[in-house]
């Protein structure tokens, strides 16, 4: 049995959250509670020494990064559909994943910290950084369902999460036509499960 360590409120939980239900793989989800520093216990650490979460245990496999952990999956479980093999295609969506990892995080991501969590960060410069990157998004989407064409991807799995909880942040999606319409075709899936919403910060 999978086991998948993670927090309701974290994007980065909830990105690996939504590849598990997806791909329909049966797991234990393992709360890891950040209000209250499980993430930094020394059980937790042996799991993942970064001390966040996610953290993914199979069959002897201990992985500690959302992106890494969503790879593996569509690698082990999934096959060429959500990992493609032409070389052109993977390109694409490695170009995504770090996308994730780099504008979204301090976009998007870095913006909810601030009205959710209270983190201590330049607002304005967080939702500047949101919106440039989704102008480009949007543009990007003007012809396809997904972020690489007409097939999902573990790229769009990486950026659902946090683009979708962008009000959460104060980013309005209501000039993102495109944005909207993606993240709609993303929970058409079959097996999609929602991340939990807040009303910090909520823009309508």
């Amino acid at each position: 049995m999978i086991k998948f360590y993670s927090f309701a409120l974290s994007g980065h939980s909830h990105r690996v959250d939504l590849m598990l239900n997806l791909l329909g793989l049966p797991h234990e989800n393992i709360t890891i509670d950040l209000m209250k520093g499980e993430q930094k216990t020394p059980e937790f650490l042996a799991l993942n020494p970064f001390g966040t979460v996610p953290a993914l245990e199979d069959d002897g496999v201990i992985l500690g990064d959302s992106n890494a952990i969503i790879l593996y999956l569509a690698k082990k479980y999934g096959g060429d559909k959500w990992l493609p093999e032409d070389p052109a295609q993977a390109a694409e969506v490695q170009g995504w994943l770090t996308v994730a990892a780099s504008k979204i995080a301090s976009g998007p991501a870095s913006a909810r910290l601030v009205t959710v969590f209270g983190a201590s960060l330049d607002h304005e410069a967080t939702k500047a950084t949101a919106n440039a990157l989704f102008a480009v998004m949007d543009k990007a989407l003007s012809d396809r369902r997904f972020l690489i064409g007409d097939q999902v991807t573990i790229a769009d799995v990486a950026g659902y999460s946090y683009i979708a909880h962008a009000p959460e942040g104060g980013v309005s999606l209501d000039p993102y036509p495109n944005i909207r319409a993606w993240l709609g075709n993303i929970e058409a899936l079959d097996g999609f499960v929602p991340m939990p919403a807040t009303k910090a910060g909520l823009v309508t």
